[in-house]
């Protein structure tokens, strides 16, 4: 549950490349298969985007639901304004501004709030949108009246063995594309892959608008990409703990259904964690169960570890007994136990990260820390068939191992 094909950062950069190069082959076809069906094709990308962008809103999915409105905003204008030869009138004018302008308004997501849907925000992009398309309109009504017509023609200048777009708003499109890669890559989240497939396919569009059908079929495919997305990451957030990061009960749960014949679980729970919270804070208090955490994820041996509730963790070892696993549960409790986290004052932590930055560096030593250590009850398939009834034995292990002066490991075996 924890990662999967779909969601990595390899597959996210890879998979509108992969769309892109699958979509040349067959282009033929497609052009075929559109002119026979041209009612449905030219309004396809009006539906999908429009569901994608109701699926954004339901799962308050903000900075993705304005990606959504910038892509239909720019199919809009591409239906309307661009189905005429780019030589006629100021058409290639209006396409060079529209290939600078997408581009812009998907970066401009990124200065928004993050967390949840927000109307204000999204009425503000919406503003933007309206500006932009008056800047356009104030560029393209004063065009030639203003003399700008020999202006373009030399800065605006065309390679026809590249694209009938401009030169420099053919490299603009692949270094935005670049970048937004580079995003994906590092960081991984939805709005990354959303905004990088997004500009890949909008670049297509652009740098290939000769190519008959181009606009609907990339739309269309970026309609599909963004309904998948934001799918996924509603997926990703019911099945992960908010806090810790690693997958939650419901995880766990649905995974329990398919153990097999042959499994061992553990669980853990961190020792005297509520007089921690209460000495300490609940600030604290949640940096030490990310901490624990992701020691957990360290554990060998095939281990997949959830958030169960509270300060209790499980960790499945799918195909094993108790003493395959052995090992691997006693290195990851010493991995705990070894661990020393950094208190943090909170009171006196710099608002600028450079000065908190240099500040670490000279007070390192006087710094405070704390070491945590966790129980761990342990019972295998040997003992019962049903999961849940192996996780009763395993928590009547962590139990004893409570009662036994904890930091310890004990099992539950038939």
């Amino acid at each position: 549950m924890t990662s999967s094909l779909m969601t990595s950062p390899g597959f996210r950069f890879l998979s509108p490349l992969l769309l892109l190069g699958i979509v040349s082959l067959s282009m033929d076809s497609i052009i075929h298969l559109t002119q026979s069906n041209w009612g449905i094709a030219a309004n396809l990308p009006y539906i999908l985007l429009g569901c994608a962008l109701v699926m954004c809103y339901s799962f308050k999915q903000g900075r993705e639901s304005m990606v959504c409105i910038a892509l239909l905003f720019a199919y809009f204008v591409i239906q309307n304004r661009l189905q005429i030869p780019l030589q006629t009138g100021t058409t290639l004018l209006e396409l060079t501004i529209l290939a600078t302008l997408l581009p812009v308004s998907f970066l401009a997501v990124f200065l928004f709030n993050k967390e949840g849907f927000d109307t204000k925000a999204t009425l503000a992009y919406v503003f933007l949108l309206l500006m932009f398309a008056f800047w356009s309109y104030v560029t393209l009504t004063y065009y030639v009246e203003g003399g700008f017509e020999e202006w373009t023609n030399g800065v605006l200048f065309i390679v026809l063995n590249v694209s009938r777009l401009p030169l420099v708003l053919v490299l603009y499109c692949i270094g935005i594309v670049c970048f937004l890669g580079i995003l994906v890559l590092k960081k991984n989240k939805i709005i990354h892959a959303m905004t990088y497939s997004a500009m890949v396919l909008a670049s297509a569009t652009f740098i290939f608008f000769d190519v008959q059908y181009i606009s609907s079929t990339m739309f269309t495919i970026t309609g599909l990409l963004i309904i998948i997305y934001s799918t996924s990451a509603s997926h990703q957030l019911a099945f992960t703990d908010s806090l810790t990061l690693i997958p939650s009960r419901r995880a766990l749960d649905l995974d329990l259904k398919h153990m097999g014949r042959k499994f061992t679980i553990a669980m853990l729970d961190v020792d005297h964690f509520k007089n921690f919270n209460d000495t300490y804070g609940h600030d604290t208090g949640d940096d030490v169960l990310k901490m624990v955490a992701s020691r957990l994820m360290k554990a060998q041996g095939g281990a997949k570890v959830y958030r169960f509730g509270g300060e209790e963790f499980t960790i499945v070892f799918k195909g094993k007994y108790a003493e395959d696993c052995k090992v691997h549960i006693e290195e990851v409790r010493e991995e705990v136990e070894q661990y020393e986290m950094i208190l943090r004052d909170q009171h006196s932590r710099p608002d600028d990260n450079k000065q908190g930055r240099k500040k670490r560096g000279n007070a390192e030593k006087k710094r405070n820390t704390v070491s945590v250590t966790a129980s761990f009850g342990v019972a295998d398939s040997r003992s019962a068939r049903n999961p849940a009834d192996v996780i009763k034995l395993a928590d009547e292990a962590l139990y004893k191992a409570k009662k036994a002066g904890r930091n310890c490991v004990k099992y539950n075996l038939a």
